[in-house]
């Protein structure tokens, strides 16, 4: 297991690194976090919802993600409420208080130690993942992700501790300090984690974390900034960039406040002709040549926002000028007449207008739908292309109107609507990871264009194998083999 002296200290990339890791040494890993708490989900083969971390984790491992790798996701819808995923499935939206109670706990707790069970009669070895900090004491009776978990499956643990955000000989000698007798025997070593500069001015430091908390030092990973994993959660959003730029395309992403599957942009961020950037910005909003409107947990909530703070205004200045606006999943939704939500689904509002670009209204209701689709795009060109649903809405033609679908999926169906050739949206999550389809959005901004879109999954197995071989450099591979290997 690799436990966190915090959140975001970077546990979910270095569980990627050892399932790559593992499995370039002849091994057969699969990853494990018990609960995840994140808007950037995926869709498992059979069309289940999990974290994304956890997809990508198995993706570097090599094999299909399940959702047994992440039994339970929560995915917040406000600051006080989530909805809970069970096994891929929602099981209904709880308050954090009532979540987070004794009451039923053990419930929870039987059907991720299942999961990992089952999991573990699979694979070897399991690289499980903790969740924030293993030292919130307070939460330890409720707790089923970090050391309750290692005990039930007996894992040898590794502490990730941040030293980029400073403090981590405190964080570290606090966070085994905290554990019960039990749990700290667990603990066989620190892996210290974004260091900066030069790694000798830090020798001194691993011999003093050593001796004051009494394991060994697995290795001290340098900051990275030119290898490119998906993240989590939005928190990396902080850090992307925010500002038109000349020169090059420009796309902007509508900064939402529950803004989900943030990874739908990644490929655009990667691509040279392309200055993606992320803003609620009016004034760098109608620089944009293209404008994304992005998954969101809360459509209407973020609606309601964008009607409030005059975005709708300016996004339908941009088309008006002639931008190309693009809606996915939610963004998608707000694009149409109406959105309703009778049953309260995702909070108190109930119905808002869309921006009115497309002649649909959607309802928000029935059944989840998470399903992984093949389609062909655009215009039935014939070129297959990929990507997956996560949506509880049902968009339908106003009516009295005719729409013309934006895809065709490999099933016979169609998906989306389209306006005109820069004005459209789809349900499609990963839409944009196929060259074709951004090759044929930027096609009328040709005269800005100077490459072409590369293969993303080749880029990702390239960056896989680059995380595996920078932290391999830096730690103790040997002493890290010992440690799993004695019992």
């Amino acid at each position: 297991m690799l436990a966190g002296t915090g959140s975001n200290v970077g546990k979910s990339v270095i569980a990627a690194a050892l399932c790559r890791i593992f499995r370039q040494d002849g091994f057969h890993p699969a990853p494990f976090k018990a609960q995840n708490m994140a808007l950037n989900s995926y869709v498992t083969p059979d069309g289940l919802e999990i974290g994304r971390a956890q997809a990508v984790q198995a993706e570097a491992a090599g094999i299909p993600c399940h959702t047994d790798m992440n039994p339970i996701l929560l995915k917040p819808s406000s600051e006080l409420t989530t909805q809970v995923v069970l096994h891929g499935k929602p099981v209904g939206n709880r308050h954090a208080y009532e979540y987070f109670r004794k009451e039923g706990r053990e419930v929870l707790r039987g059907e991720v130690n299942a999961a990992f069970d089952r999991l573990n009669a699979r694979y070897n070895p399991i690289v499980m993942e903790g969740a924030g900090s293993i030292s919130e004491i307070n939460l330890r009776e409720t707790d089923l992700v970090n050391m309750p978990m290692a005990r039930h499956a007996k894992a040898d643990v590794l502490l990730v501790a941040d030293i980029d955000r400073g403090g981590v000989f405190a964080s570290a000698y606090g966070s085994i300090a905290l554990q019960t007798p039990e749990d700290r025997q667990r603990i066989k070593g620190i892996i210290i984690n974004k260091l900066r500069g030069d790694m000798r001015l830090f020798e001194s430091g691993v011999r003093m974390m050593e001796d004051i908390c009494g394991v060994p030092v697995l290795g001290v990973i340098p900051y990275f900034s030119n290898i490119h994993i998906e993240e989590e959660d939005s928190v990396e959003l902080q850090q992307k960039q925010t500002n038109a730029a000349e020169g090059k395309v420009n796309v902007a992403v509508v900064r939402l406040r529950h803004l989900s599957n943030f990874t739908d942009f990644n490929t655009l961020e990667r691509d040279r002709r392309i200055n993606l950037y992320y803003t609620n910005d009016k004034e760098e909003l109608l620089k944009a040549d293209i404008i994304l409107l992005p998954g969101t947990k809360n459509t209407l909530g973020d609606l309601d926002e964008l009607w409030r703070n005059g975005m709708t205004e300016t996004i339908l200045k941009a088309r008006r000028q002639g931008s190309t606006v693009m809606g996915i999943c939610g963004g998608y939704q707000m694009m149409g007449l109406s959105i309703s939500d009778p049953d309260g689904t995702e909070g108190n509002i109930r119905t808002l207008p869309g921006l009115g670009l497309l002649p649909v209204h959607t309802v928000i209701q029935g059944e989840k739908v998470t399903r992984r689709s093949s389609f062909v795009f655009p215009e039935k060109t014939g070129i297959v292309c990929h990507g997956y649903e996560i949506h509880q809405g049902r968009t339908t033609a106003a009516e009295g109107e005719s729409i013309t679908p934006f895809i065709h999926t490999d099933n016979g169906q169609t998906d989306g609507c389209m306006a005109d050739r820069k004005c459209f949206g789809t349900y499609m999550h990963g839409i944009l990871d196929n060259p074709s389809v951004i090759d044929w959005l930027l096609k009328p901004y040709a005269g800005k264009q100077v490459c072409l879109t590369p293969d993303y999954n080749d880029y990702k197995e390239e960056q896989y194998n680059k995380l595996a071989d920078h932290v391999r450099k830096h730690l103790n591979m040997p002493l890290l083999y010992q440690i799993l290997t004695n019992d």
